[in-house]
């Protein structure tokens, strides 16, 4: 079968790209490789994909909103499904630029389900976020909750992605599952994300800011689970699909912290900071819908996910 995988240079991409290549499937990775963060970062992990690809791994550099980059790309060979990992992230950074984070994540999601289905194209499945549940009284959260309490640009427009994923469904009979990952960690992450930064500033001693007293929570889940989900939704027809893809189990950022100190064998520099503008308080997925319907079985629970974490920390030189 041939995958394509946007955003497959990127950290969850590049591991459903890297397991589906093992698994013997032809990939293709559409990334603009854009500086976000280091795209050398990026460049690695291609690296490996290319290794790993034996002849059955393709790389486009392009962007999402640039229809004719993807019309050439679906034109170069058939597409089977595609995975759409590629977006513009982060709640913090939305605030900044929030007309970039809906033109790359809502425009260049329309542009990519309009050439796929142009293309005969007739499975898709979507990255959405927990960020969509905004500040969501009732915990655990479902897949069935109100969602319409967005609290950042980044998540109105991974809500915009759903509701099109949801159109083209019902306008097209397209086979399309959206996956709302909760918080995901592991090696190759983002370093811009919390648990790399902080690694990487309590291993250097320097001060790791905390944004109110410590108690905020999240479903922290590692990399290889969400993978596990991602090719779970590979294997089968939904019609149209949400699923949470979780731990299913909270950790304060205290509690965090000190998981990365028994892990680097160091103490933190803590930089006491006030709440941040679209930070939710808690993210805690219900996890019951994918684990029937996708047989999903996160196992990594996160007092053994930090230090892995950390061994590929050392090993990647931080």
């Amino acid at each position: 079968m041939h995958f394509l995988v946007t955003g497959g240079a990127g950290f969850i991409g590049s591991h459903v790209a890297e397991h589906l290549l093992a698994a013997g499937h032809e990939v293709t990775v559409f990334d603009d490789l854009n500086p976000f963060y280091d795209p050398a970062i990026k460049r690695a992990a291609l690296q490996v994909l290319e290794r790993s690809g034996s002849g059955r791994f393709r790389f486009v550099q392009g962007d999402l909103v640039e229809r004719p980059a993807l019309d050439a790309v679906f034109a170069g060979g058939r597409i089977d499904q595609v995975i759409h990992l590629a977006a513009r992230a982060g709640v913090r950074p939305s605030l900044q630029e929030p007309a970039l984070y809906q033109r790359v994540n809502v425009e260049g999601t329309v542009n990519l389900l309009e050439a796929g289905r142009l293309a005969g194209v007739r499975k898709f499945i979507l990255a959405s976020s927990s960020s969509v549940y905004g500040v969501n009284a009732k915990v655990p959260f479902s897949e069935d909750d109100p969602i319409f309490r967005a609290i950042s640009p980044y998540a109105s427009s991974k809500l915009a992605c759903e509701a099109l994923g949801h159109t083209y469904h019902h306008v097209y009979g397209l086979d399309v599952v959206m996956l709302r990952f909760f918080t995901v960690y592991g090696p190759r992450q983002r370093p811009d994300l919390a648990i790399h930064k902080f690694a990487r500033l309590i291993d250097s001693g320097r001060p790791v800011p905390v944004f109110g007293d410590g108690s905020t929570a999240r479903d922290y889940t590692y990399v290889d689970d969400i993978v596990s989900g991602v090719l779970a939704c590979t294997r089968r027809e939904f019609g149209f699909g949400i699923y949470n893809l979780g731990e299913s189990q909270t950790v304060t950022l205290s509690e965090l912290i000190s998981l990365l100190e028994q892990a680097l064998g160091r103490k933190a520099v803590l930089d006491r900071q006030p709440l941040q503008p679209g930070d939710v308080p808690i993210t805690y997925a219900d996890i019951s819908k994918a684990r029937r319907d996708l047989g999903y079985d996160p196992r990594t629970k996160i007092a053994e996910g930090i230090p892995r974490f950390v061994e590929w920390f050392r090993r990647a030189g931080g």
